[in-house]
């Protein structure tokens, strides 16, 4: 093990370039975790396939664009504690979903929040695959799992309030696995963060490429100030002296979590209320403070584009599988798949 002994795991699902939902609910967290932890920041593309298996290409070109997107921001696989991962490529992770899911009951796989929304978004037929996720999601968290003769540090996993849920299911599972078979895997703990999840430009309750309200990482300056001049705002406000409302209100949620400028915020806010400031100000300032957010995300982003950025996926992912192998060991020992009395 690294000697830095705390692993953090997690990742994203390589379906498109990753926009500022990502980075206020995601990546920002995962920023200085570098500091004091052993991190594997994990390409899901298998898992991508759950929703998009009518449409490799797109997951093809994602895996691409979401590593420059972890290079934009400050993710660094020069470290020797931090590592970029491609699911795909540790076939480990494969075998240790089919293990897992022999201890899983059906019944929770249909009673997961997450697969119950994204059935009802899908409205087709739901492949066994997709219904197979949250093992799927289980066998990533536990590959980097110590042994618990050896350790009781869990992995941690960086979430959102609303995803502590996938955490007590994976530990189900984790659980469900050391009764039946002997102590495998220690148990993950979520890493909660304090920021909420960014509603879209629409006012929508996600921001996503499918929904078209995304303002993404590497979006030039003419692309942002557009999509901030078309952002929802309070629905009920017909004149600029109108008195306005504030909270919920897409534009000042995103002058909160990205406007530094916390006094004008403020102001922003008090002469919102009363009707003294219009939308077009408002959103004029909004994109002053987008632009100076994402214009150094975006010219780090142009340098690594000059980067070999296959092979950073590659050292990072060899290291990963070295370590996926023994929990594969370890795994199929306590299965007696290692088959001790031939």
């Amino acid at each position: 093990m690294n000697e830095k002994t705390k692993r953090v795991l997690t990742g994203i699902r390589p379906t498109g370039p990753l926009h500022l939902g990502h980075y206020a609910g995601a990546l920002k967290q995962w920023i200085p975790l570098q500091k004091d932890c052993e991190c594997f920041f994990m390409i899901a593309d298998i898992q991508a396939l759950t929703t998009h298996v009518d449409n490799p290409k797109l997951i093809e070109d994602s895996v691409r664009e979401v590593t420059l997107d972890f290079l934009a921001v400050g993710l660094d696989p020069k470290k020797s504690n931090v590592h970029f991962v491609l699911q795909s490529a540790i076939p480990e992770l494969t075998e240790l979903t089919v293990y897992l899911s022999m201890v899983t009951p059906f019944t929770w796989m249909q009673s997961n929040p997450t697969i119950q929304t994204e059935m009802k978004q899908l409205g087709k037929e739901i492949s066994t695959g997709f219904m197979c996720y949250p093992v799927s999601q289980a066998a990533d968290i536990s590959f980097v799992s110590p042994d618990p003769n050896e350790s009781s540090e869990p992995t941690l996993v960086p979430v959102g309030e609303d995803q502590v849920p996938h955490i007590r299911d994976n530990n189900s599972i984790i659980s469900a696995f050391n009764r039946k078979y002997s102590p495998t895997f220690v148990e993950c703990e979520a890493l909660l963060g304090d920021v909420k999840r960014l509603v879209g430009t629409d006012g929508q309750s996600k921001m996503s490429k499918s929904l078209n309200n995304a303002i993404y990482l590497k979006d030039d300056e003419e692309t942002i100030e557009k999509k901030i001049r078309s952002m929802f705002t309070d629905p009920n406000r017909i004149h600029p002296n109108d008195p306005g409302t504030v909270e919920g209100n897409p534009v000042f949620i995103y002058h909160d979590a990205f406007n530094n400028n916390k006094e004008e915020v403020k102001d922003l806010k008090e002469r919102y209320i009363k009707g003294t400031v219009g939308d077009v100000e408002v959103k004029e300032k909004l994109n002053v403070a987008i632009q100076e957010f994402l214009g150094p995300i975006r010219e780090k982003r142009k340098e690594y584009e000059k980067e070999d950025v296959k092979k950073i996926l590659e050292e990072g992912t060899v290291y990963a599988r070295a370590i996926a192998l023994k929990t594969l060991e370890r795994t199929r020992k306590a299965m007696h798949l290692n088959y001790p009395s031939i």
